[in-house]
């Protein structure tokens, strides 16, 4: 608990005051996904982007938001516009993965930082130098997703439903592997399109396959529709879901009862506030936004806090902030922000810890139930 106290220092240090009117201003676009099926979590990602901008202390931050939408080529189009002739010190770069695997090469290309919450695997593994990712990667998440449904639920006969898009695949994948190494291989693997509109056929599939638990890693409106309809067809299933789950936005849209036995992996649930740094950040999200931040927005708050620190320490240091400098020191620096302490592993994955949260069926606020760590090496 001793960094999560440092944490509040640091936040208080870094964010209690605003920015000096003398101090230059610095640039930042945010690409993110404000339509399509994952503005849920776009919206999200760029609330936190905003907030830290916002708050950062000794720094002027100006973020210029574009929507990329929900395709490769509306990212790259985004990117144009917001590089421009002279790049700006780092990109906040989508959540989609598709639209991430798209901006990598520019990033590399223009020698220009790429922030991003995307967890997608496949985009640590690129050995691109520009690539930063602050949420835990499925490398990650999904691993402690399945430990979780076999070491704490003790199933044995998992169905798995995910998404057709980049990220349900990479989900899948770290899934399927590491259910293999516990030896409890799925019964079930669907693969479902964001424009399917009834689960059910694969649900009844499920119950055919007399599957124990239903495993979820799907985006935010697959993800309802996935839980409610289980509800009906498999009432007394345990459910344990994607990240999208623990989203407050997503939960909203069910009953507290369809949410009885629905659990969920994340990298944090602010609205679970179990440490001050969150319930402070939760505080500012709420008056800034009316409403309650998900890990996606903390884990963008903590990559933009990250980048203000970044940027003041080179200036301190006397050196030009240039795109390299922030790039190396984003490679080499470690950040305690509000979820957790940030440290690239080699690969530009930041952020080495996952939660499982679970819903009682009498609130939306989930419970955290578990934490697995799995530091760098």
């Amino acid at each position: 608990m001793g960094w999560r106290r440092s944490a509040v220092a640091a936040t208080a240090l870094l964010l209690a005051a605003p920015a000096g009117a003398q101090q230059p201003e610095v640039r930042l676009p945010v690409l993110v996904p404000l339509t399509g099926f994952v503005a849920l979590e776009g919206t999200s990602q760029r609330n936190g982007a905003l907030l830290a901008a916002g708050q950062i202390r000794d720094v002027i931050l100006k973020p210029d938001v574009l929507d990329t939408q929900a395709t490769p080529e509306a990212a790259v189009t985004a990117w144009s516009r917001a590089v421009g002739s002279e790049p700006p010190p780092a990109v906040v770069g989508p959540i989609l993965g598709t639209q991430m695997l798209a901006l990598l090469p520019l990033a590399q290309e223009r020698g220009v930082p790429l922030l991003t919450i995307s967890g997608t695997a496949r985009l640590g593994e690129m050995g691109n130098p520009f690539f930063f990712r602050f949420f835990p990667s499925d490398a990650t998440v999904k691993v402690a997703h399945a430990r979780y449904v076999v070491e704490k639920l003790g199933a044995k006969r998992p169905a798995v439903i995910y998404q057709s898009t980049a990220y349900g695949q990479s989900g899948r994948e770290q899934l399927a592997k590491t259910f293999a190494e516990l030896k409890t291989p799925p019964v079930l693997e669907e693969s479902i399109a964001p424009t399917v509109n009834d689960l059910a056929p694969a649900l009844l599939r499920a119950k055919a396959a007399n599957a124990d638990v239903i495993v979820l890693h799907l985006h935010a409106a697959s993800t309802v529709l996935a839980v409610r309809q289980a509800r009906q067809l498999l009432p007394d299933l345990p459910i344990v879901a994607g990240s999208a789950m623990h989203q407050p936005a997503t939960a909203a849209l069910l009953e507290p009862s369809e949410l009885k036995g629905v659990c969920a992996e994340t990298a944090a649930s602010p609205i679970s506030a179990a440490t001050q740094p969150m319930r402070d950040f939760l505080a500012a999200y709420r008056a800034a936004y009316k409403a309650d931040p998900d890990a996606f927005a903390a884990a963008q708050f903590d990559a933009v806090g990250m980048l203000g620190k970044v940027i003041v320490d080179i200036r301190k240091a006397g050196q030009p902030v240039t795109p390299k400098a922030v790039r190396d020191r984003l490679a080499t620096d470690s950040y305690r922000g509000v979820v957790t302490t940030y440290r690239s592993d080699g690969k530009g994955n930041m952020a080495h810890e996952a939660e499982i949260v679970c819903y009682d069926g009498t609130s939306r606020v989930p419970v955290l139930t578990a934490r697995y760590s799995y530091p760098p090496g």
